[in-house]
């Protein structure tokens, strides 16, 4: 029987909507590592190493703007085909999940959440990231916004993700990095959130996150606090 309707016939379970990439995976670092390798390969400097990863901003500028950059950058020293794969499989390949992340969606699944991955994305990298992860194992699903045809913070791709797993998106919490795209995203629906600051300070003036932590482990473990188990 498939998920959803097995879903159905169970109790009430509340719902946690993560983010994928810089929340529970460290994407920035696995694309930096990508680079400094690809700068090796070709015999490029590795001071272009800060240079790359502005371009890149952390994945969220267009893959298209990205390569033409990195084309009139090194295009007459590195093929099309080795700037295709390092955009295309450099962070997937390398991304790895921390132990205290996976013990954490433990704990969460472990007390009655229906934890949902919520991305933006192409779906072939964002679901190599998940797989190559084990992230497959841990969460009850996930929504790429190729693959619904929305972005965060738009409320349709948070809908999706509830209906994923055929949740109501009531009582739902938001954990993502990203002020714009997950804590104004789960603002706009009227859904708690927890922001994920890596150090950083909190400079987003249209809405605030219901709290704050330092990591995601961190971040699900509020969450999950929040709310008494649901017996067995």
């Amino acid at each position: 029987m498939p998920y959803v309707a097995i879903r159905a016939l169970l109790p009430s379970m509340p719902l946690l909507l993560v983010d994928l990439d810089n929340t529970l995976v460290d994407r920035d670092a696995a694309f930096r590592a990508a680079v400094t390798d690809f700068l090796a390969e070709h015999g490029l400097p590795v001071s272009d190493l800060p240079w790359v990863m502005t371009v890149d901003a952390s994945g969220y500028t267009p893959r298209q703007q990205v390569a033409a950059a990195l084309t009139g950058r090194y295009g007459g020293a590195v093929p099309a085909a080795a700037i295709q794969a390092l955009l295309d499989d450099g962070a997937a390949d390398r991304v790895v999940l921390a132990d205290s992340s996976a013990e954490a969606l433990r704990n969460a699944r472990g007390r009655g959440w229906t934890c949902v991955i919520v991305t933006n994305g192409r779906t072939v990298q964002q679901e190599a990231k998940i797989r190559n992860t084990g992230l497959d194992r841990l969460v009850q699903g996930w929504v790429v916004s190729e693959a619904v045809g929305h972005k965060k913070p738009e409320p349709e791709i948070f809908r999706a993700a509830a209906a994923t797993v055929g949740a109501p998106l009531t009582d739902a919490w938001v954990i993502g990095d990203s002020p714009h795209a997950d804590i104004a995203g789960a603002d706009s629906l009227g859904l708690r959130s927890v922001w994920v600051t890596d150090g950083h300070p909190w400079t987003h003036r249209a809405c605030r996150p219901t709290h704050i932590a330092h990591d995601v482990a961190s971040a699900i473990g509020h969450v999950i606090g929040t709310k008494e188990p649901i017996a067995s």
